[in-house]
């Protein structure tokens, strides 16, 4: 890992090209996300081929200078060299895919409590994302966490980093102060604004201020 993963996570940009402008290319979104100071991308597109998500892997990697997660595909993270995968609790299990990656990729998991968390940090997660924390706009059946005081009893409880996601945007992130959180990770916050570099700018000064 040749990066500071805990301060990777500071503002986690997770993909979904529905939300993006009509004849806007999600590489080119992917790298004003970046230039407006993006920490880390996810590449999430559920209906993507893995011809498809190879060829934006290897697009948003060119021109991508933070680390590259793909979403749930061992294969392609392979494939393209992206940085490592992030697995959610009904995908692969979190040993399976640290026995196939080995140590040398990162895995993060998703957790919606205490009890999902430390199993994921035994199972040899590096990270988790833990949701949903106000909703979420881009998953229909995602939960809203029980409360966010549930963020600092697994962030006390587990020793990796911890970001929330699920419905952040500038109006509530303030909310997340104090949790003992490493960062949030955002969909629509940022790629669902007309102008993205400056929402993610925006972003990325209150995640600045609101996370150690």
């Amino acid at each position: 890992m040749q990066y500071d993963l805990k301060k990777s996570l500071l503002l986690y940009a997770v993909t979904d090209r529905r939300w993006l402008k009509e004849n806007q290319s999600l590489s080119d979104a992917v790298k004003e996300a970046v230039n407006g100071g993006a920490t880390m991308i996810q590449l999430r597109e559920k209906n993507m081929s893995d011809d498809e998500l190879k060829k934006e892997a290897l697009l948003i990697k060119d021109s991508c200078n933070v680390p590259l997660i793909i979403d749930n595909n061992i294969e392609v993270c392979k494939a393209v060299g992206a940085d490592g995968v992030h697995v959610g609790q009904d995908d692969m299990p979190v040993k399976e895919a640290r026995a196939i990656l080995g140590d040398d990729y990162v895995i993060g998991a998703t957790a919606h409590n205490v009890s999902e968390a430390i199993q994921a940090e035994k199972d040899g997660a590096d990270y988790l994302g833990v949701g949903a924390a106000f909703g979420s706009s881009t998953k229909n059946d995602a939960k809203k966490i029980v409360s966010l005081e549930e963020y600092k009893k697994i962030t006390q409880a587990v020793s990796i980093p911890v970001v929330a996601i699920g419905g952040i945007n500038e109006t509530n992130i303030m909310k997340l102060k104090g949790l003992g959180l490493s960062g949030v990770a955002v969909v629509s916050a940022i790629f669902a604004k007309d102008d993205i570099e400056k929402a993610t700018r925006e972003m990325l000064n209150m995640a600045l201020s609101e996370f150690e």
